[in-house]
């Protein structure tokens, strides 16, 4: 290619979606703030009319995800053989159009290894069929019993302490950590959560499951199916995970760390027996880096 001739793009639509979305939330002395939860929307990929996989996603760049996907999956090998792409966010679908094909299709998609990356985990319409008939009993929680819990899983994280990249699930009945299971994936932690709790004989019921991973849509979906009507996560929490959770009854507790936590979705649920006192001077609102920038609400 001559310095003088353009680098080659495909034709493409330009179809981005906003990646964060206000929300209201209940912080740890009772208080409604403001708050900003990321976006996730299923992108269902299409090469030549043929689906290939469904990614969960932002939303910002559906067009560099699709052809990046295609990419380093090596369905594609240069960036020449693609035509178009489209995306419809109508049908959550992006469809990627080639000039001449893809050869070896079936080789390709014979054999497939489910990855450890969050982004990528996998739910099989079965799962979604069943998902709605989900009955979770009412709970109350109380902020001291989220605090307990936050203090014994500190004790359980060994691989994370010795070499960190892994992410932690835990089942906890009251304050006690019955089982906890550290993985490179979070799903495969909640995953083998789920299988101990067959084994084991457990009904979730009086549950309370903690991940350090995000809450997105999937592990929402895992832990419903487990019949456990608590979430916890030290990290935030989607769009679509908290709509889901509020369509299921799931009471979301996330950004939970030190006395710090944001309740999502099931504020009825929370009793607030152990308000922190609250800081004094002119950094008062600023209370923890997870609002900095949020507004206080007023509320009755």
């Amino acid at each position: 290619m001559s310095e003088t001739t353009p680098p080659y793009r495909p034709r493409m639509t330009q179809a981005g979606l906003t990646p964060t979305h206000p929300v209201t939330a209940v912080d740890e002395f009772g208080d409604a703030r403001e708050v900003q939860v990321a976006g996730e929307f299923p992108l269902t990929l299409y090469v030549d009319k043929r689906e290939i996989v469904t990614l969960m996603t932002l939303g910002a760049h559906p067009e560099a995800l699709a052809l990046g996907y295609l990419r380093t999956q090596r369905f594609i090998a240069a960036l020449e053989e693609v035509r178009s792409v489209q995306v419809t966010w109508d049908t959550e679908a992006v469809a990627v159009t080639t000039w001449n094909g893809v050869k070896g299709w079936d080789d390709k998609l014979k054999r497939r290894t489910i990855t450890t990356g969050c982004g990528q985990g996998t739910v099989f319409s079965c799962t979604l069929d069943s998902l709605y008939s989900i009955r979770l009993p009412e709970v109350r929680v109380r902020q001291s019993l989220i605090y307990g819990v936050l203090e014994n899983i500190r004790r359980h994280n060994e691989v994370y302490r010795r070499a960190g990249a892994v992410h932690g699930c835990a089942l906890c009945r009251g304050t006690e950590v019955l089982r906890f299971v550290e993985d490179v994936g979070r799903h495969n932690a909640a995953d083998a959560i789920a299988g101990y709790m067959w084994l084991d004989h457990m009904a979730g019921g009086d549950m309370l499951f903690y991940t350090t991973g995000r809450l997105t849509s999937e592990i929402v979906m895992k832990v419903a199916q487990m019949g456990i009507p608590v979430l916890l996560s030290r990290s935030g929490v989607t769009h679509m995970g908290l709509e889901l959770a509020q369509k299921l009854g799931v009471t979301i507790v996330a950004r939970a760390k030190g006395r710090h936590f944001l309740v999502y979705n099931g504020v009825r649920n929370i009793v607030f027996d152990r308000r922190p006192p609250r800081p004094s001077g002119p950094d008062s609102f600023n209370l923890s880096a997870d609002y900095a920038d949020s507004r206080r609400l007023k509320t009755k």
